[in-house]
C-alpha cells in the first residue's frame, strides 16, 4: 500500500521528528545545557529591563493639557509624557506636548494631580521644561550620549493613549540621525530605536540598562513600524538648563545640518588635530551664514573660534548664547586641505 504525502504529513513523527531509541526526536537540538544558557541568558535581559524601570518609573509623569491653537474658539485637551529631572520639581518634556498651553496639569506615578508651570518652551529642539510645586520628588539621572553604541539596549517608558507607565524595550538602531522639529528647523544627533513609541509616549524617557535617560522620546515614523526617535541626553540636558535660566534660549545658527564622523588617522597626525572625530556637513540652508562663508557640503568642521568641535553637541554648545552677530573663524577639512573660513553667525528665527 503506497503512503501519500497527506498520511505522512498526519504522522507525530512528521511534525515532531523520528523518535530514536531513546524516545527522543531528532529534531530536537538544543541540550538541557544550551536551553539552560539561553534561559540565563533571557533571565539576565528581564532582571536588565525591569531594574531600569524601577528605577526610573518613579520619576515618569503624565501631563494632560489644554491646548489653544490659532484661529481656533475652543481649547482641544491631550497628554503626553516627561519626567523629572531635579528634586525640586523641574520636569522635561517636548515642546509639541506643552507648546502653546492653556492649562497644564501633572499626573504623578504615586496618582497626585499637579498644576503645572511652563518654564520654558523651544521648538527648534521640540524640548519643553515645566515645574511643579510638590514634595518627595524623584528625579532621574542623565547619561552622557556621546558614549551611546548601536545595539544596546534602550528602554522606552511613558503613557501612550493615556496608559500610565506604560513599558516598551528594544535596541538603538542608529546614531547621529537628523529630522525636522515642528518650527521646521533640523534637529541633529537624534537616536534612532526600534522601542515601540505610541501617541503619549511623547516627553517620555529613553534609557538603557543603567536605569539612565539616554533620550527623550518625540516620534514614530507611519505607518512604519520599529522606527522611532528620541533627542539624545546631551542635547536635552543642555537646552534644559538654559530654559530653566532663561525661560528661552536665544541662539546664533550658521545654517548646516550636521553628522558626527570620525576623522581619518593620517589627517588627525598630519594636522595635530586634538580631537579624532568632526561634523560632516551634510547640507547647506540658503540665504544661511554657511554661504558667504564658503562652506561646502562634505566639508568637515573640526573647529570653531579655535575651540576643538568634535560632534553636532559642541557645535550647539559654541552657538548658544553669546554668538550672535560676532565674527567668527571656522576650522574645516575639505578633502585633505586645513582650510580657515570666517563665519558671521546669525540669530536663529
Amino acid at each position: 500500500m503506497t503512503t501519500t504525502n497527506l498520511e505522512r504529513a498526519a504522522r507525530p513523527e512528521f511534525l515532531f521528528g523520528e523518535a530514536n531509541s531513546e524516545g527522543r526526536s531528532a529534531n530536537q537540538m538544543t541540550t538541557p545545557k544550551a536551553f539552560g544558557a539561553d534561559a540565563a541568558l533571557l533571565d539576565e535581559y528581564s532582571r536588565a529591563v525591569v531594574s531600569a524601570v524601577e528605577r526610573v518609573a518613579p520619576s515618569v509623569v503624565n501631563i494632560e493639557v489644554q491646548q489653544r491653537g490659532k484661529n481656533q474658539r475652543r481649547d482641544n485637551g491631550g497628554n503626553g509624557s516627561g519626567f523629572m529631572i531635579t528634586p525640586d520639581g523641574f520636569i522635561l518634556t517636548n515642546s509639541h506636548v506643552v507648546h502653546a498651553a492653556t492649562r497644564i496639569i501633572v499626573n504623578l506615578s504615586g496618582g497626585r494631580d499637579y498644576p503645572a508651570q511652563l518654564i520654558g518652551d523651544d521648538p527648534e529642539t521640540d524640548l519643553a521644561v515645566i515645574r511643579i510645586d510638590a514634595p518627595q520628588l524623584v528625579h532621574v539621572r542623565l547619561a552622557d550620549s556621546e558614549g551611546l553604541r548601536v545595539g544596546q539596549l534602550a528602554i522606552a517608558i511613558g503613557n501612550p493613549f493615556g496608559f500610565q507607565a506604560s513599558v516598551t524595550a528594544g535596541v538603538i538602531s542608529a546614531l547621529g540621525r537628523s529630522m525636522y522639529s515642528q518650527s521646521g528647523r533640523l534637529i541633529d544627533n537624534i537616536i534612532q530605536t526600534d522601542a515601540a513609541l505610541n501617541p503619549g509616549n511623547s516627553g517620555g524617557p529613553l534609557v538603557n540598562s543603567a536605569g539612565e535617560v539616554i533620550g527623550v522620546n518625540t516620534a514614530m515614523i507611519r505607518p512604519a513600524q520599529g522606527i522611532c526617535f528620541a533627542i539624545a541626553s546631551n542635547t536635552a540636558r543642555l537646552v534644559a538648563g538654559w530654559l530653566i535660566r532663561d525661560g528661552r534660549i536665544r541662539r546664533s545658527y550658521i545654517g548646516v545640518a550636521g553628522q558626527n564622523v570620525p576623522l581619518h588617522r593620517r589627517v588627525v597626525r598630519f594636522y595635530n588635530l586634538p580631537l579624532e572625530t568632526g561634523v560632516l556637513v551634510v547640507s547647506i540652508e540658503k540665504n544661511s551664514p554657511a554661504e558667504p562663508a564658503g562652506l561646502r557640503e562634505g566639508d568637515l568642521i573640526v573647529a570653531f573660534n579655535g575651540q576643538p568641535i568634535g560632534s553636532v553637541h559642541d557645535l550647539h554648545k559654541i552657538l548658544v548664547g553669546e554668538q550672535i552677530g560676532v565674527s567668527a573663524s571656522l576650522t574645516v577639512i575639505r578633502q585633505t586641505e586645513k582650510l580657515e573660513l570666517t563665519i558671521l553667525p546669525a540669530e536663529s528665527r
